[in-house]
């Protein structure tokens, strides 16, 4: 099956760049294979000033960390303006989300994120007040605020009803445009996703696995530890219950696949993907810092090296 590719993630832009992308729509194709996997890249230390250098490199997503970084709202609204912005329209803004609160999920779409992803989803309650707050009207059971000074003639520079598709409003525009990505990252959910996706299914738009954290809430070995196996026989049929729920919902998945972890396991890893995530910021800045701080001490270890 031949791939249609489209030049960019401005394929899927809305009519303003304060707007969210047609991220659901994005992610769909990446599921079906109408285009390749979306390509992120994870900005742990999130800092706008790097990334207003990542969102010049072409990628389909930066993942903005709300989670384990010390951002403020200014900051995270500064930084999902700049992805959107320099980038012009080729690369969407995700935000992980601090917590399911309501008004941090106001915050991160008032700023125009095309995605956001929720950790430490659990339980089909959770999912449901997370959809609800991203929607408008009781149609969707959506309890979110019409934010007048962010989507408004004279703000957006577009007339209040103008969205994607003219037969609907620019609210119910909206509830299509942004993505929902929850995490999944314990045996707890793992156990309930095929009742979260049952009742709510719908609504979100892919799964992440969150290795790290199911290993640690199982009591095994994690990723960075010497004693990491990964073939433990409750881990594997924790993952192959996870695969086939969301093989049974035909719900997209996303996680990491990580260009360091080399190819044979980056191809693993992101197999059947419809978003993954090679590079993280971090890892990239101690691998390589610590790679190039051995080459110059190896290099001027001598005392002759050094006049």
């Amino acid at each position: 099956m031949s791939l249609l590719k489209p030049q960019s993630m401005k394929a899927y832009r809305a009519p303003s760049l304060l707007q969210p992308h047609r991220a659901r729509q994005a992610l769909k194709d990446a599921h079906s294979g109408t285009i390749p996997p979306l390509i992120g890249f994870w900005h742990a230390v999130s800092s706008p000033p790097i990334i207003r250098i990542t969102a010049q490199l072409g990628f389909d997503v930066l993942c903005l960390d709300w989670e384990h970084s010390s951002c403020n709202v200014e900051t995270i609204t500064q930084m999902v303006h700049d992805v959107q912005h320099i980038s012009e329209g080729q690369t969407m803004a995700l935000v992980r989300m601090p917590d399911h609160q309501h008004a941090s999920i106001g915050y991160a779409l008032d700023a125009g994120a095309s995605i956001l992803m929720f950790p430490q989803v659990t339980t089909v309650e959770e999912v449901k007040h997370i959809i609800s707050a991203t929607k408008f009207g009781s149609k969707r059971n959506g309890t979110r605020s019409a934010p007048p000074a962010r989507f408004a003639p004279g703000f957006t520079g577009l007339p209040s009803t103008q969205g994607i598709d003219s037969s609907l409003s620019l609210w119910e525009n909206l509830n299509n445009q942004a993505a929902i990505v929850i995490q999944i990252e314990t045996l707890e959910a793992i156990n309930n996703l095929d009742a979260i996706l049952t009742e709510c299914g719908k609504d979100i738009d892919a799964v992440w696995l969150g290795a790290l954290d199911i290993r640690v809430s199982m009591g095994l070995p994690d990723p960075f530890s010497p004693k990491w196996g990964g073939n433990e026989p409750e881990w594997i049929a924790a993952i192959e219950k996870y695969e086939a729920v969301l093989k049974k919902h035909d719900v997209p998945s996303a996680g990491m696949a990580l260009a360091i972890a080399g190819e044979e396991a980056m191809a693993r890893n992101g197999k059947g993907k419809a978003f993954l995530v090679p590079s993280v910021d971090a890892v990239d800045l101690v691998l390589n810092t610590s790679r190039v701080l051995g080459q110059t001490r190896e290099m001027f270890s001598s005392r002759d090296s050094t006049r």
